[in-house]
C-alpha cells in the first residue's frame, strides 16, 4: 500500500483524533498515488498511525477511514459502519424514523452524509474517495437498511474542490419526491428533490422541541386571570376571564406571540404551535420555503394561528422597528412631548409600517461565513439581525438565535449577540445554549464538527 509520511514538526492533529491530513503536513509520499484509492499514514518514524483516501488534488490530501490496517473498501466494510450508525441512532433517539443516519466524519465515514426520511435514503458523497466507491455503498445501504430507494443530492460546490461534478438523482429504487416524516410528533413534508441540503435539517430537532416551555405563561399581560366558576355540570372549576369579567373562550389565551425569520420549511413553527403558541408569524424571503411551511402547518391543523411572510427577514426587521418608532413619535407629540429641536409629527398621515411586537423572535439564518476571510462580515450580519430582533421583543420575552457558520466560532458568536445587547439597551439572561442533536456526533479532536450554535435568551431592558 502506497505510504504517507507526515512532517516531524507538524502539529499532532491525527493523534488527536482530526480525520484529515493536510497537504502541507505531508514530507513525503513512497508509492504510486491513485486518487481516491486506500494510502497507509505513517509519521516521520515510519510508525502506522491510520489508513485513509487519497486525493492530491485537494488541500485535505488523506480523508481517514481507520486506524487500524485496512486492506481494502468494499461492501462489507462498509456495511459494518453502517451497523455502528444504526446502533447508535437507536440507542440515542427515541425514534430513528427519520435522522441523519451517517456523518461524515463523526461516523467514520469522511465526506458522506445519509439521511433517512421513513424508507427512503437521501446520500450526500462530498468526497473524492467516497464517490470512488459508490456501488459498494448501495449495496451496503441496501443491506443494512433495506430502503425503498436511495436518493442522490451531491448538488453541492465542495464537491468541486475534490474534482467532482455536481450530482442528483436515483441510486435504487423508487424515490418520491415529496415524503412525510415524523418529527417532535408533528408532520412534515420533505422535499427530497429541490428541498436545501438534503431536504430538512435534522441538526435542530432537539433545539427545536426546547422552545417549548416559553410558550405558555403570557395570558396575565392582556389582564386574563383564572377565575373557579359554576360548570355546566354543576361543580366548579377554574376557567380564563378577561379584564370585564368576561369568560375568554380561545382556547391559546396562555400562549405566545412568535415571530419565526428564516423559516425554511416552518419547523421551529410546527413546534411553537404544538406547544401551545397563540399566534406565529411565520417568514422565509423564498416563497417555495413559504409554500412547503403553509403544507406543513395545515398537516398539523395549525392554519388559524399562523400567518405567512414573504419577505427579505433584515427588511422586514426594519419595517417593525420604523413603525414602533413612528408610533413613539406620535405618543410623544400627543403627550407635549416634543421639546425643542424636535420636529413636529404630523398625527393625520396614516403609519408608513406596522411596528409589531413579539413575545418570543425565532433567528434561524443559513450560514453567513462559508469561509474564514467572511468572518467579519459575517458577524456584522448576525450583530445586525440579532440587533433588529431584540428591538421588537416585549419586555420579558425571548430571543431564540442560532448560527450554522463553522467559522464563527461559539464564544465569538455570543460576543457578537451581547454587543447587538449592548447597542439595543437590553440585558440578556441565557436560559439554554445548545449544539447539534445526538444524530450529528462530534468528534473531539476535530472542532470543525461543532458548528452549530443556538441560544435562549431572556430580554429586558436596560433601564
Amino acid at each position: 500500500m502506497t505510504s504517507v509520511y507526515l512532517q516531524r514538526s507538524r502539529k499532532k492533529r491525527l493523534e488527536q483524533g482530526h480525520p484529515w491530513v493536510y497537504q502541507n503536513e505531508i514530507e513525503r509520499v513512497e508509492g504510486e498515488v491513485v486518487p481516491g484509492s486506500l494510502v497507509q499514514v505513517l509519521d516521520h518514524r515510519g510508525r502506522f498511525l491510520a489508513v485513509g483516501t487519497v486525493n492530491p488534488a485537494s488541500q485535505i490530501t488523506v480523508r481517514i477511514m481507520a486506524y487500524e490496517p485496512v486492506d481494502k473498501l468494499d461492501r462489507a466494510f462498509f456495511a459494518e459502519r453502517f451497523r455502528r450508525c444504526k446502533a447508535h441512532r437507536e440507542r440515542f433517539l427515541s425514534d430513528t424514523g427519520a435522522c441523519r443516519m451517517v456523518y461524515g466524519e463523526g461516523d467514520s465515514l469522511p465526506g458522506l452524509v445519509v439521511d433517512k426520511f421513513g424508507s427512503v435514503l437521501v446520500v450526500q458523497i462530498l468526497s473524492l474517495g467516497m464517490d470512488m466507491y459508490r456501488d459498494e455503498l448501495v449495496e451496503a445501504l441496501v443491506e443494512v437498511f433495506a430502503p425503498q430507494g436511495i436518493y442522490e443530492r451531491s448538488d453541492v460546490a465542495v464537491r468541486e474542490l475534490e474534482g467532482l461534478e455536481q450530482r442528483t438523482g436515483v441510486l435504487y429504487g423508487e424515490c418520491p419526491r415529496h415524503i412525510l416524516i415524523e418529527e417532535n410528533g408533528l408532520k412534515l413534508e420533505v422535499d427530497i428533490v429541490q428541498g436545501q441540503k438534503t431536504g430538512y435539517f435534522f441538526d435542530q430537532r432537539d433545539n427545536r422541541a426546547a422552545i417549548a416551555p416559553l410558550m405558555l405563561g403570557w395570558g396575565s399581560r392582556s389582564g386574563i386571570t383564572l377565575e373557579e366558576r359554576e360548570n355546566p355540570e354543576g361543580g366548579r372549576s377554574l376557567v380564563p376571564v378577561n379584564r370585564g369579567g368576561k369568560e375568554v373562550t380561545f382556547p391559546y389565551w396562555d400562549g405566545a406571540t412568535v415571530l419565526e425569520c428564516f423559516s425554511h420549511t416552518g419547523s421551529f413553527t410546527l413546534n411553537a404551535c404544538r406547544a401551545g403558541a397563540k399566534k406565529v408569524t411565520c417568514l422565509d424571503i423564498s416563497a417555495h420555503a413559504i409554500d412547503t411551511a403553509r403544507r406543513n402547518v395545515e398537516l398539523n391543523e395549525f392554519g388559524e394561528r399562523v400567518e405567512f411572510v414573504v419577505a427579505d427577514a433584515f427588511d422586514y426587521l426594519r419595517q417593525q422597528i420604523k413603525g414602533l418608532d413612528e408610533r413613539k413619535q406620535r405618543a410623544e407629540a400627543a403627550q407635549g412631548q416634543s421639546g425643542a429641536g424636535k420636529s413636529k409629527v404630523d398625527t393625520s398621515k396614516p403609519l408608513t409600517s406596522e411596528g409589531r411586537t413579539w413575545d418570543v423572535v425565532i433567528l434561524d439564518p443559513p450560514a453567513f461565513a462559508k469561509t474564514r476571510s467572511a468572518v467579519e462580515s459575517a458577524c456584522r450580519g448576525y450583530k445586525d439581525i440579532n440587533l433588529h430582533a431584540l428591538k421588537i421583543i416585549n419586555e420579558g420575552g425571548y430571543l431564540v438565535t442560532a448560527s450554522c457558520s463553522y467559522h464563527v466560532r461559539p464564544d465569538r458568536f455570543l460576543q457578537t449577540v451581547q454587543e447587538a445587547a449592548q447597542d439595543a439597551g437590553k440585558v440578556l439572561r441565557l436560559i439554554e445554549y445548545r449544539g447539534a442533536g445526538k444524530d450529528h456526533p462530534r468528534l473531539l479532536g476535530a472542532e470543525e464538527g461543532d458548528y452549530l450554535k443556538f441560544a435562549i435568551f431572556e430580554v429586558r431592558s436596560r433601564s
